[in-house]
């Protein structure tokens, strides 16, 4: 089974020069997608650090490239009307000659909205009502539907509608997270991709995707219409101990401290262990794996799993 792999820029600590370079480099590689975050602030590290917007940067890698699809994974719902976001990602998507995917979460970083006046909410249960309300307006526009808000919601959309619509005949909507009783279930209505974490814990990987196909025959819909993809961020290299050589200069660059090597996405490693997690990752259904890297951009790694992991998982 093919395996997809994508390439996430950490959006902090970089130049345009940079990012340019490092999105050529991923589709030079083979690489099926190119994502960053959206975020307001460095949400590692120090967020007192150089952040690029989100769909500007996109717009300049969909005229640096010419097939990897682009996507933001992934975006904070309430930094945006969904009205507005869906001509955000629609431009894009004629930007880059039908490439855009709309990815979406409910937000969690709160020091940027406190910073920059952006309602958070008074805790998770609004801001996945939030996404799923957001969810069902972006399906509806994307697909070319006049939308109007239902009554009593947080948006007031009367009879929108998009025009010129997506390049793309049905625009692919990615949804983050894995709570099971909200987010799977807005996933299992509206998404096209699914997204969640890397995790060596399997049962818990497992756990999630037997979730979602509960939630998909819930609303009768297929769950094999959905395509699952995880993300981690790691360093490859030979041994361990090569690998943390290089991890502490990214350490150093986006002012991480040591606590970083516990973050549960991030592993510092050997290919050997990385192949090994991926076929096992792989067998719980995921499909599309996506490689977070930091800056400085750590072409081995990148290289490494474009040609050697992904060939071995292939063929496991």
């Amino acid at each position: 089974m093919r395996v997809k792999l994508g390439l996430q820029l950490w959006n902090q600590v970089f130049t345009w020069p940079d990012a340019r370079e490092a999105a050529r480099r991923a589709e030079e590689l083979g690489y099926d997608s190119l994502w960053t975050w959206e975020h307001a602030y460095a949400c590692m590290g120090d967020p007192h650090q150089d952040t690029f917007d989100a769909y500007t940067l996109l717009a300049g890698w969909s005229q640096a490239t010419s097939s990897v699809e682009l996507g933001v994974l992934v975006g904070a719902n309430p930094f945006w009307n969904p009205g507005l976001l869906a001509k955000k990602v629609t431009t894009l998507d004629h930007l880059s000659g039908g490439r855009a995917i709309l990815g979406i979460g409910a937000g969690w970083f709160e020091p940027e909205f406190t910073a920059f006046g952006i309602e958070f909410g008074t805790g998770w249960g609004d801001r996945l009502r939030w996404l799923d309300e957001s969810a069902a307006a972006l399906r509806g526009l994307l697909d070319g539907r006049s939308v109007t808000s239902p009554e009593g919601g947080r948006y007031s959309l009367r009879e929108a509608v998009l025009l010129p619509p997506p390049v793309r005949e049905r625009l692919p909507i990615l949804i983050g997270g894995s709570g099971e009783r909200k987010t799977l279930r807005t996933v299992a209505r509206y998404a096209d991709m699914w997204n969640t974490i890397a995790l060596e814990d399997l049962d818990w990987m497992r756990r999630k995707q037997t979730v979602l196909a509960q939630r998909c025959e819930e609303v009768g819909r297929d769950h094999t219409e959905i395509e699952r993809t995880a993300f981690l961020s790691p360093v490859v290299r030979d041994t361990e101990e090569e690998a943390l050589r290089f991890f502490r200069t990214q350490m150093e660059a986006n002012r991480l401290d040591e606590a970083v090597l516990g973050d549960p996405d991030v592993y510092v490693t050997g290919q050997d262990r990385m192949t090994e997690l991926m076929v096992a990752w792989r067998d719980t259904g995921v499909a599309h794996f996506i490689i977070q890297i930091g800056s400085p951009f750590d072409d081995e790694t990148a290289e490494r799993f474009a040609t050697e992991i992904r060939r071995q998982v292939e063929t496991a």
